[in-house]
């Protein structure tokens, strides 16, 4: 595509664009007081590669248009020493897309998508297996470990994110309906979970045998620290690293036991299909599964 930045060029040479220093710009903007030392850091490198590749093509950064950008893209993803991964090209146009704000002002900047689409990542889901391992481990004696064991049970028997799990109210959980209602879940949305015979087991244990004990005020958290406070998620992480995993595990697992995604949809609080489908990649078997019960002809 150096045809098109040589065009282009061309075109605002004609123009009554003045000339910009790319090398002085970009120190002005690592400069900025508005990054902070680590942003700045992070964007150096990149900037100063983004001001090498102009250079080498005689390009003034006056003339970055979208095409220019898109040329640009191009020669990251084609290196011929090594490939950038997608991830490295999206990071890397980020900062260039930053830098061109500061310098050119942001109704200059090209608004394309132009980093290459990043591969989806299947979830990283423990087995039923580990998942018991990880629920014995808690086992404990005294108010805590009984409330941990509490929490990490309904975070994975309701597919709870770490936000959901710590942010229920007592009146959230329904013993007699056995459910679980999810106010103000992700993007704003209430949803109903149904409530498993373990986490209903030791849920009401907590309340019944613990949180009396943390209690120290009028609180409606379902979840009481030491302080008798509403829980925070960085709490969560403590009692178990990654606990985003059990809620791929909620869904990995009801799909191998023959749910359908719309149902896992509304379970996990999904606005689109389309974000849930990413499980039905998890087992195929399941996909032989549903065929064999659903067509005439398997």
């Amino acid at each position: 595509m150096d045809w098109a930045v040589a065009e282009v060029g061309a075109a605002f040479s004609a123009s009554n664009i003045g000339w910009m220093d790319a090398r002085a710009a970009a120190d002005r903007f690592l400069a900025s007081p508005a990054l902070s030392d680590g942003t700045r850091r992070a964007y150096r490198g990149d900037v100063n590669e983004f001001c090498d590749w102009l250079e080498s093509r005689r390009v003034d950064l006056a003339q970055v248009d979208i095409r220019v950008l898109a040329d640009y893209v191009s020669s990251l993803g084609g290196r011929r020493t090594r490939k950038l991964a997608p991830n490295t090209i999206s990071r890397k146009l980020a900062a260039v897309r930053a830098f061109l704000r500061h310098a050119l002002g942001p109704e200059r900047v090209p608004d394309g998508r132009l980093a290459p689409r990043r591969p989806r990542r299947l979830p990283d889901a423990p087995s039923p297996a580990e998942v018991e391992q990880t629920l014995a481990a808690l086992e404990g004696e005294g108010a805590l470990a009984l409330r941990n064991r509490a929490l990490v049970e309904l975070v994975y028997s309701a597919g709870l994110r770490s936000a959901e799990a710590v942010g229920l109210d007592l009146g959230d959980v329904d013993f007699e309906q056995e459910l679980v209602h999810v106010r103000h879940g992700k993007g704003g949305k209430d949803r109903v979970i149904p409530l498993g015979e373990e986490a209903q087991l030791w849920v009401s244990r907590y309340l019944r045998e613990a949180r009396p004990e943390l209690a120290k005020g009028a609180n409606d958290a379902l979840f009481l620290s030491t302080r008798g406070r509403r829980l925070d998620t960085s709490t969560l992480r403590r009692v178990i690293p990654h606990p985003h995993r059990l809620r791929h595990a909620f869904a990995t697992h009801l799909l191998e036991g023959g749910a359908d995604l719309r149902t896992i949809q509304e379970l996990l609080g999904h606005s689109s299909l389309s974000t849930t489908q990413v499980y039905s990649h998890v087992d195929p078997r399941h996909l032989r599964r549903a065929y064999d019960r659903a067509h005439p002809r398997s």
